[in-house]
């Protein structure tokens, strides 16, 4: 059954290449050919380009050497830590948690570093933790009896290694692979509030609560532009990867051979908005996993978002997963950015309907709404604050209670 499904997926693939290199003859805009990045908002290529259009008011040389050595040797890199303190009105168990997570990413430009098919070997290594007694934010749901996480990437894992793959890029941009240890959810669904770090901390406003998303693993994602606004990207990822056993990756991909794979179609208004002008259609399937006790399962997601007067950024988005353990079986969410002039803040607002799986819970649970409201303030190139609250009607896991808020502070210096 895998064999038959990786060929599928190789049958797939193979139109995209050869479509590729039929479309580099037509008048694309240079804007692809310009911007190398292929992730979406949270991935290290992304998050560096972001940090560098912040002006800087204080360490100035050093920024300034920071870009002497990009253009000199294509190595560019951040060292940032962030914080998150979320606390509810209501648990069935602790009502707080607080941790941190520091980070080095980077990327380095090895191949073409002058042309439009650059090759660069990109990397992202982690410690997120707690602080003393306190639980960490992503166990916080289970607390409250949510079903979802009111925060993804703020975990216990300790060290790892989240990123280390090749990116390499093709015919001018119009086709780009990644291979490594990737995060799915780098790509995978995204739009332009799709960044867990800067933008909603719960999952449902981020990637999904529909989609069993697997950690950090030895993958591939393949993404062509088969017009200036049509693209297609496919990928196929360990479905039990593990960022901190990095040397075990490639037994746990090829001797346990169950995986998560995708297939994403969608339309962009163009390459340099296409994460705020974007609509898609995204199906995913996800391997059965023996040890775990983990059965198969697929679903589909479509995505719309669109900017209007290059400040307003509404969108809608939906789920749907069929037998598969993840916390929601559907789900439809609604919602708006703002991002104010001459500056890069942001304020949101999102809205969500959710019902919870079957398949995970054992039993038929109460649908679930959830709003989140946050503001994304930059008091300088190297500090940044995001309060957010979160209302959680009718926590599917909680029968004891109607209604819970979560108060949540984040915090992120970065150099």
């Amino acid at each position: 059954m895998h064999m038959k499904r990786k060929i599928l997926l190789l049958l797939f693939l193979t139109p995209i290449f050869y479509t590729s290199g039929y479309s580099q003859q037509t008048n694309q805009s240079d804007t692809i050919k310009a911007d190398k990045v292929f992730g979406g908002p949270s991935s290290v290529q992304e998050q560096i380009k972001r940090d560098e259009s912040h002006e800087a008011i204080i360490f100035q040389s050093y920024f300034d050497f920071k870009s002497k050595l990009k253009k000199s040797s294509g190595f560019s890199y951040v060292i940032d830590y962030f914080s998150d303190y979320q606390i509810a009105t209501a648990s069935r168990g602790k009502k707080s948690a607080f941790s941190g997570v520091f980070r080095v990413f980077g990327s380095w430009d090895l191949i073409g570093k002058k042309s439009d098919n650059t090759g660069s070997l990109v990397f992202k290594v982690e410690n997120r933790h707690s602080y003393g007694k306190f639980i960490v934010p992503q166990s916080l749901a289970s607390e409250i009896g949510y079903a979802g996480l009111t925060s993804i990437t703020f975990n216990d894992m300790g060290w790892g290694i989240t990123n280390f793959y090749w990116q390499q890029h093709f015919f001018k941009n119009r086709l780009s692979f990644m291979i490594g240890i990737v995060e799915v959810t780098d790509y995978l669904n995204i739009y332009g509030l799709a960044n867990p770090w800067n933008d909603a901390s719960n999952l449902t406003f981020s990637t999904g609560a529909t989609i069993p998303i697997p950690l950090q693993g030895l993958g591939a994602t393949v993404r062509a532009m088969i017009t200036e606004n049509i693209y297609i990207l496919a990928g196929l990822e360990d479905a039990n990867g593990n960022p901190s056993k990095p040397l075990q990756s490639f037994e746990s991909f090829f001797g346990e051979a169950e995986y998560f794979s995708h297939v994403e179609v969608g339309w962009i208004g163009s390459y340099k908005n296409r994460f705020s002008d974007n609509m898609h259609l995204t199906y995913w399937h996800a391997d059965a996993r023996k040890e775990a006790g983990i059965p198969e399962g697929w679903g589909l997601n479509l995505s719309l978002c669109h900017m209007i007067d290059d400040r307003w950024e509404p969108f809608v988005r939906g789920g749907y997963a069929n037998k598969s353990r993840t916390f929601l079986s559907g789900s439809v969410d609604v919602g708006v950015g703002y991002h104010f002039p001459d500056n890069n803040n942001q304020l949101a607002l999102a809205l969500s309907w959710g019902n919870p799986s079957k398949s995970t819970f054992g039993q038929e649970l109460k649908d679930q709404y959830t709003m989140e409201l946050y503001y994304r303030l930059h008091l300088m190139k190297i500090i940044t604050i995001m309060p957010d609250i979160q209302l959680l009607i009718n926590p599917a896991l909680n029968p004891d209670t109607d209604f819970i808020a979560v108060f949540g502070l984040r915090g992120r210096i970065n150099i």
